[in-house]
């Protein structure tokens, strides 16, 4: 039986080592992840010497990192991570642009992601790539390779690469995928840089009302306490508050910690987070954005998916996972309900059971437009540019009224620690003139 050379990785992302027997490449990597090993690299050894050859090479390499404390030089960076390695979204959407770029060429499947091992500089990102390449050398589809990693692709990336390689138009998926995925990463970023400004704003705010209260106010009024003066009101209480902080901020510390925390947990249950998520839209200014984002990514899915040749019910389906508010995506499952027993898209978005509908109106508009006219792909990836202009729209309204809110806000609360200040000073001013 011949032999097979092997380079492949745990579950712990360490480099394995070795000789396997196998009557063909392809057997030899069913073996290996039958082991819980993810094969790179499996080459054939023709003469047994070389068999032998091998094996004394890999025992001494072993028993040299053994010694060393370590594994081999160029995969020592492998050692420590964790057992799925995980693509972030700057990665993803690169990859996706890269993979559709290749595959759009004329290169298969498995040629493209070899081109994207080689290219790949993130350690985590050549080993995801390197063990869908092993994957799909075993005989596995693209779509099930990436199933196996769902921190990286999420139930509509596979669904929508499935699509691809079943109507054998996987470049042009890829490429729309691409679109996709870079959207959202854009609009991520807009949604992070316009929060970034108000909250160094509070952040400052905060740390200049701590420093106050904590070092400025007890020595100023200390001065005053040491003529025996009568403080104003309004300085004993800021006196009174600055010192229960000096000597409680460790208890507000973990209060804090400990809510965070506790919110975390609270989450984690359906109806805790159902109930978070309904006051949410029912918020006058943050619902609606609630509304507008879920409503972008729902439409420029369904897009996808519609366009892609996938049957609009497996889309909703499918599009499920991409609406993370519970109300609507229990609304969305209700319309899939009814488009099963041959409800009209728009009209299952509309509202049920005599509740309002949680979509926007020019949203269901297009829609029934698409209908209508047979455009459903491109009316709904109208709506999806519709919908994300208006976030981005909302966003910087809600970002340009919260920066001077918080400025006035925290105006206030020093220009009230000032007053406290200067109280006691007027008083012995109004003496001293007696």
């Amino acid at each position: 039986m011949p032999g097979f050379k092997y380079l492949a990785y745990d579950m712990q992302g360490q480099a394995q080592r070795g000789v396997i027997e196998s009557d063909s490449a392809r057997l030899a990597r069913a073996a290996l992840r039958e082991r819980g090993l993810f094969p790179e690299e499996v080459t054939a050894i023709e003469a047994a010497n070389d068999v032998l050859a091998n094996v004394a090479g890999t025992a001494a390499d072993a028993a040299t990192s053994a010694d060393a404390g370590t594994t081999s030089p160029q995969y020592r960076t492998r050692a420590g991570r964790g057992p799925r390695p995980r693509l972030t979204h700057e990665q993803l959407a690169q990859t996706t642009r890269q993979l559709s770029t290749l595959i759009g060429a004329g290169l298969t499947v498995e040629a493209a992601l070899s081109a994207l091992v080689e290219q790949s500089e993130s350690e985590s990102e050549r080993q995801v790539i390197a063990r869908l390449r092993a994957s799909v050398r075993e005989g596995q589809s693209l779509a099930q390779a990436m199933a196996a990693y769902p921190q990286s692709f999420s139930e509509l990336y596979c669904t929508l690469v499935s699509a691809g390689e079943t109507s054998g138009k996987l470049g042009e998926v890829l490429f729309k995928l691409a679109d996709y995925v870079e959207e959202q990463q854009a609009i991520r970023q807009k949604l992070i840089t316009a929060m970034v400004y108000p909250v160094i704003v509070v952040v400052i705010c905060v740390l200049v009302v701590l420093g106050l209260m904590l070092f400025v106010v007890p020595q100023v009024v200390g001065v005053f306490e040491s003529t025996r003066q009568q403080l104003p009101l309004m300085t004993r209480g800021l006196l009174l508050l600055s010192t229960g902080l000096k000597w409680t901020w460790w208890l507000w510390i973990i209060l804090g910690v400990g809510a965070f925390v506790g919110l975390r947990i609270a989450m984690r249950e359906q109806n805790t987070r159902r109930r978070v998520h309904v006051a949410m839209l029912r918020m006058p200014i943050l619902g609606r954005l609630v509304r507008v984002r879920e409503s972008s990514q729902l439409a420029a899915t369904l897009s996808i998916l519609v366009g892609s040749g996938v049957p609009v019910l497996t889309a909703m389906n499918a599009a499920v996972g991409v609406v993370s508010n519970l109300p609507m995506r229990e609304a969305l499952g209700r319309a899939a309900a009814q488009v099963r027993e041959g409800v009209a898209l728009s009209r299952a978005l509309q509202s049920q059971n005599g509740k309002p509908a949680l979509f926007p109106p020019v949203m269901l508009h297009l829609v029934a437009s698409g209908e209508q006219s047979g455009r459903l792909p491109e009316t709904l990836a109208s709506a999806a540019r519709q919908q994300q202009r208006e976030l981005e729209t909302r966003t910087a309204r809600l970002a340009a009224l919260l920066e001077p809110a918080m400025i006035v806000v925290m105006g206030v609360i020093v220009l009230a620690i000032v007053l406290a200040v200067l109280l006691p000073i007027f008083e012995l001013n109004q003496l001293v003139a007696r």
